[in-house]
């Protein structure tokens, strides 16, 4: 399996640090707000790569964080009359609920900053001891020109590092150097705090993530994850904290997702272009928004339209349609043993599994591995037939049901036994099928064409009448 790390700018094979484990951390989001689409692309893409990490055997320790400190909190609490707290535990459960939504299983421990105060204020501690960092009036700094090899994951010069430094890293005459970036910040009014040894205060941005990092998986882990704005600066300082600190090296591989435009425009508010994954999901259904974002690699910008997900939608109803046939096909039909002209078939359906593991053994080219999906449904539809083995259909299904659970597509939901729809639309199909036995042929058309009317579609097997929400 080849991955393509950040900090070498090439393919390599992935060989985790530990045999047989993987320690991988994802910066979470800052919880002001709902997350958007654009935070939505590394909940899905690397919530898969673990997916994956773990199909191929790995007990992976996966860490995603919340950032419930900082300036925008704080201004929405102020703005709403409430604390920083009541906000981040308010958009942290608001974020879970996202990605639930979004079929992302939950992280092996999901920090927040505000829980690692201790081992912040130890690590800033650390880098003014080893000198490092410096410390003017209760602000500290990292000293960027005491680290050698900073730079090294962005690959910029120091003119390139000053020019592309985010609003984030601001312009202070009590820097030693202008790349120079805040550790620890005192306490302004108004603000939350905690004591330290420099006065009262709280941390800087990239501190915190050195530091769950650290607390969770260790000195140096296997997987550094995140969205490729991150690169510079936050990535770039993660690096020079956590190596400074820890006198190892950080993060084995790096993986950045690329970009989601929005109608080819970058997604900003003040174009109004700007959607949660809340907006969307009132529109499209949760697990459409997964299967868009897999529907390209990962490294690639990818460009959200009303058009391209209803395009993606049709593309999971086909895939979700062809596994309802089986299970209707499997619940329904007599037990039977694979035939030998099935058994000679086997090999082209197991050459879909290799097909879907290529793909993803190429940096999870999730795009691919769809196709090889795409490829699967094409063989069900022309070998799932009234003359089929139960046998035969029972491995097509588990295949199916294999490639989609690797990337958490195409799941099938059990229809609820109380659901006054459900129950009234096969009240409708008993009525039909009694109405078809009587003869009485204009009658089960009208009850085809109430279904019709309803969004339901109907089709006739020797099994029985099988119904699909349009």
């Amino acid at each position: 399996m080849k991955v393509y790390n950040t900090l070498t700018r090439k393919k390599e094979e992935f060989v985790p640090l530990e045999e047989g484990k993987v320690k991988m951390y994802v910066c979470g989001p800052t919880v002001y707000d709902y997350i958007h689409i654009g935070n939505a692309r590394p909940y899905v893409v690397f919530d898969t790569v673990r997916r994956y990490l773990e199909y191929k055997g790995y007990d992976v320790t996966y860490v995603q964080n919340f950032t419930d400190v900082d300036d925008k909190i704080i201004n929405r609490a102020n703005k709403e009359g409430k604390t920083m707290a009541e906000i981040s535990n308010r958009f942290i459960e608001e974020a879970l609920k996202d990605a639930k939504g979004l079929n992302v299983e939950p992280a092996s421990v999901h920090p927040r900053v505000t829980e690692e105060m201790d081992g912040i204020i130890a690590m800033v501690q650390t880098l003014i001891d080893k000198g490092y960092a410096y410390e003017d009036k209760g602000t500290v700094y990292f000293d960027t020109k005491k680290f050698a090899e900073y730079g090294k994951l962005s690959k910029k010069n120091l003119d390139e590092l000053i020019a592309g430094a985010s609003d984030r890293v601001a312009v202070d005459e009590a820097k030693h150097n202008s790349t120079d970036f805040v550790l620890w910040k005192p306490k302004k009014e108004g603000e939350p705090s905690w004591p330290s040894p420099w006065g009262d205060g709280r941390p800087g941005w990239h501190i915190e993530c050195s530091v769950m990092a650290k607390h969770h998986l260790g000195d140096t882990i296997d997987i550094h994850a995140g969205g490729e704005d991150l690169i510079f600066p936050h990535h770039e300082n993660e690096i020079a904290q956590s190596e400074a600190a820890n006198g190892k090296p950080f993060a084995k591989y790096w993986l950045h997702n690329g970009f989601i435009t929005v109608d080819n425009e970058k997604m900003s508010k003040s174009l109004g272009n700007f959607f949660t994954v809340r907006d969307i999901a009132a529109q499209f259904p949760y697990e459409v928004i997964r299967f868009f974002i897999l529907n390209g690699h990962y490294r690639s910008p990818i460009n959200f339209s009303r058009e391209l997900m209803q395009a993606c939608q049709n593309g999971l109803e086909r895939i979700k349609n062809c596994r309802k046939e089986m299970k209707f096909y499997l619940d329904n039909c007599k037990d039977s043993a694979i035939t030998p002209e099935e058994e000679r078939k086997l090999p082209e359906l197991d050459g879909f599994r290799v097909q879907f593991e290529a793909a993803m053994d190429d940096d999870f080219n999730t795009a691919d591995a769809i196709s090889a999906i795409y490829e699967l449904v094409r063989f069900a539809n022309i070998q799932v037939k009234a003359e089929a083995s139960k046998e035969f259909v029972q491995k097509i299904q588990d295949m199916m049901d294999h490639l989609c659970g690797v990337l958490g597509i195409a799941e099938i939901e059990e229809e609820a036994e109380t659901d006054p729809e459900t129950e009234k639309i096969e009240a409708l199909i008993a009525k039909r099928t009694e109405a078809k036995k009587n003869k009485d042929f204009a009658a089960a058309d009208a009850i085809r064409d109430e279904l019709a009317a309803m969004g339901i579609t109907l089709k006739d097997t020797r099994q029985g009448v099988q119904w699909f929400r349009n």
